[in-house]
């Protein structure tokens, strides 16, 4: 905690308490000191030992389903866009160019070629540089000789994830537990409806803690999912992963989401009513559900902002099978919007209290068991030099 001058504990006392506390059961443990949301120290840490290193997600492929459909994001402080090829396939790059480093696309959209608003240098959507205006002077310059770097991607389930570390294993390895348990919900054939940015005013674990629990929902979530969630059912899995953690929970029969469709045949028995809230580490989460799923990917923007990418999909039969898709999609959108706000209410006042000299982590509940495993990862990853 800060102490009583405010000062924050360094960062290499702030990762030695967190250590401490991951090697507790969870019994015995806490939540996070409060100086691990606030340190400028820990979160240079985190940019190098996390996210400079693990994959991240960027959004979902079919939200680029033609040649040329692109997204941007970010890997720390290096821009990043996904783009569809003209074989099918998706692929990343810097976004930047090759010239002065202007930023070379912005959101998402579709494009035939990839053209820098400052001087027009123009790039083709497999990163070959093909175009430079009144380059002709130059000794040298030779257009063939110029492309954009390449981003190591990859898809897994629908999802992109990007990387900067040549080394980190494949998607497919390090999740290959996860899909026996995503599995029958066939996660990839769901369609996306709405992909929206947010920047909030916390830290970037205030948010990835707070979507890992359902200890939370009756209370911050009363007046939209909580009413239909029985807390007495959550349930977890037999071991800790180092690469993702997940629990199950129920809804309720007369949920308004978060059931199956009468027409999917996936699913059977208490399934069709059990949802999965999976954090991919180190920020991305799911929450799975058989009728749809909506999402969060994180970026720390500083101690105190956080970049949040949201989204949410419906399963394929959903939408087939409605009489009024574009309103079910606006009832859909309007609900989970009251959900977010809900959310951010309270992981936003989670960092005011962080800031405070008196503040301290008190102990967990066994609805809170993802969350100390989250405590062991940010263990683990800060104290690896």
């Amino acid at each position: 905690m800060a102490g009583a001058n405010g000062t924050t504990p360094d960062a290499t006392d702030l990762v030695a308490e967190l250590q401490a506390i991951a090697a507790r059961p969870l019994s015995a443990a806490t939540g996070m000191p409060p100086g691990v949301y606030v340190s400028e120290d820990v979160l240079a840490l985190e940019q190098s030992r996390i996210f400079a290193r693990e994959w991240l997600c960027a959004g979902r492929a079919d939200a680029i389903p033609n040649t040329g459909d692109y997204l941007t994001t970010r890997i720390g402080g290096q821009p990043v866009f996904v783009i569809r090829g003209t074989d099918g396939g998706i692929r990343a790059f810097a976004n930047v160019c090759r010239h002065r480093m202007m930023r070379l696309l912005d959101g998402s959209g579709t494009c035939r070629r990839i053209v820098c608003p400052y001087h027009a240098w123009t790039y083709r959507i497999d990163g070959q540089l093909i175009a430079a205006p009144h380059m002709e002077r130059t000794d040298g310059f030779d257009a063939k000789q110029v492309r954009l770097p390449e981003v190591r991607s990859e898809v897994w389930e629908g999802w992109i994830f990007v990387t900067l570390d040549p080394d980190v294993a494949p998607v497919a390895r390090r999740l290959r537990a996860l899909k026996k348990i995503v599995g029958p919900y066939r996660m990839a054939n769901y369609r996306q409806f709405v992909q929206r940015d947010h920047v909030w005013r916390s830290n970037w674990k205030c948010l990835t803690e707070n979507f890992m629990e359902g200890y939370h929902l009756p209370v911050a979530h009363r007046g939209t999912v909580g009413a239909y969630f029985p807390v007495k059912d959550t349930e977890f899995g037999d071991a800790a992963d180092p690469a993702f953690t997940f629990q199950w929970f129920k809804k309720t029969a007369d949920a308004p989401v978060g059931t199956a469709h009468p027409r999917n045949k996936r699913l059977k028995g208490a399934a069709r009513q059990t949802s999965v809230l999976i954090t991919i580490y180190p920020a991305h989460m799911i929450a799975l559900a058989p009728d749809h799923f909506w999402y969060l990917s994180l970026q720390p923007k500083g101690t105190g902002e956080v970049e949040i990418r949201h989204g949410a999909a419906f399963a394929p039969e959903v939408l087939k099978h409605t009489k009024d898709p574009d309103g079910l999609i606006a009832e859909t959108t309007a609900f989970l919007d009251r959900v977010n706000e809900e959310d951010r209410f309270v992981v936003e006042g989670i960092y005011q209290g962080a800031q405070g000299a008196l503040s301290q982590a008190g102990p967990l509940s066994w609805l809170e068991r993802e969350n100390h495993e989250f405590i062991q990862y940010l263990a683990r990853r800060l104290g690896d030099a």
